[in-house]
């Protein structure tokens, strides 16, 4: 049988999409995801003095938010939102793959940067908080640390799994139904996200977290991108089939 075509890595558009254009999208798409998920923590707080409920309106906010986001603006930049995949396509276009240049990634990562700020100030606003609050909210524990690698390594897999699959037309559900999954199942609720945990020091809400807390998370979610890259390599390995 002939070898199947290889499939573009998340992200990957048609050159004729304006970079200025893309990094719009970004911006705009990270603002608003970061928008609804300290928003909807906000909103939870002051409906319900229940944690577990608190955390369920996010989560589930958080999940509809992301999947239309990536819908949307998915074929115009590829919807990263995120530092981390944008990397990880990088450095996979770097090898052979399709994906964004490095000039690409230097406009792209800044973007969601400021989308991530603008986001949390527009957040705040909304809710009549101080628009720029330093989160006190302390995530420096090592437990959830490795939160942090789990979701991350698990959000790298499922993205660039469904690219070597070709099933990337599904990762608006996979990846908002991931990122749902994830506030539950690790220990840190899966920022998986530089530009995200950057934009949540901004807001001394229910989501926020303490600027203290920022490099060691960081640090952690780009251990996770690695690792994630490294187990697509060995469980989407292409070209090789053994027989039964």
């Amino acid at each position: 049988m002939p070898a199947a075509a290889p499939q573009p890595a998340p992200g990957a558009t048609p050159p004729r999409r304006p970079l200025a254009a893309r990094a719009a999208a970004e911006l705009v798409g990270t603002a608003a995801l970061v928008a609804v998920v300290i928003g909807s923590g906000i909103q939870a707080t002051e409906l319900t003095k229940d944690v577990g409920v608190q955390l369920l309106a996010n989560s589930l906010a958080t999940v509809f938010g992301l999947g239309v986001l990536i819908l949307l603006l998915g074929p115009v930049s590829g919807a990263h939102f995120n530092p981390v995949v944008t990397l990880a396509e990088w450095w996979t276009a770097r090898r052979g793959g399709a994906g964004v240049t490095i000039r690409e990634a230097a406009v792209y990562v800044p973007a969601q940067i400021v989308g991530a700020i603008a986001g949390a100030i527009l957040a705040d606003a909304m809710f009549a908080e101080p628009l720029v609050e330093w989160s006190t909210h302390d995530r420096s524990a090592g437990h959830l640390l490795l939160g942090e690698v789990v979701a991350t390594a698990g959000l790298i897999l499922l993205i660039f799994g469904l690219a070597r699959t070709g099933q990337l037309r599904f990762a608006p559900v996979a990846v908002a139904s991931y990122i749902g999954a994830a506030y539950w199942f690790t220990s840190s609720t899966s920022f998986a996200n530089p530009a995200v945990t950057i934009g949540r020091t901004f807001s001394d809400t229910f989501a926020g977290i303490a600027p203290g807390s920022v490099a060691g998370f960081i640090a952690m979610q780009l251990i996770g991108a690695v690792l994630g890259l490294a187990l697509v390599a060995l469980i989407f390995l292409p070209g090789r089939e053994t027989a039964e």
